[in-house]
């Protein structure tokens, strides 16, 4: 038989969330100003103006730098699970790890020397 009292430390945990996530938002747009400035209203990150025609042309290195850090940050994030479970494993794997480090390590400087980290 089902007891909802076994669900109470999930629903608890949704509602946490929820809540984590929301009332930071509400009480800043409740307490916050609203009096945006040039500065705010200024291009961000990209560099690119946020106002502007959304069909213009921008360089292809913004997305070759953002595919890039992706790709590498995904292979670095799966070195975590090995790292955890590196004295279960056993040497083996050790050394297969070793060999993936090498391969992202040479794809590294591969791509750093053909420039294509470079953003000018």
């Amino acid at each position: 038989m089902l007891n909802i009292a076994d669900y109470l430390p999930v629903l608890l945990f949704i509602l946490v969330g929820a809540a984590v996530g929301v009332v930071p938002m509400l009480l800043g747009r409740l307490l916050g100003a609203h009096n945006p400035d040039p500065a705010k209203n200024s291009a961000y990150e990209c560099g690119f103006e946020a106002f502007e025609d959304a069909r213009m042309k921008f360089d292809v290195r913004y997305y070759l730098i953002a595919i890039l850090f992706i790709l590498f940050d995904l292979e670095t994030a799966l070195l975590f699970p090995w790292a955890v479970a590196s004295k279960e494993l056993g040497f083996e794997v050790f050394l297969v790890v070793m060999v993936f480090i090498a391969e992202l390590a040479l794809a590294f400087f591969y791509l750093w020397k053909r420039g294509a980290l470079d953003w000018e």
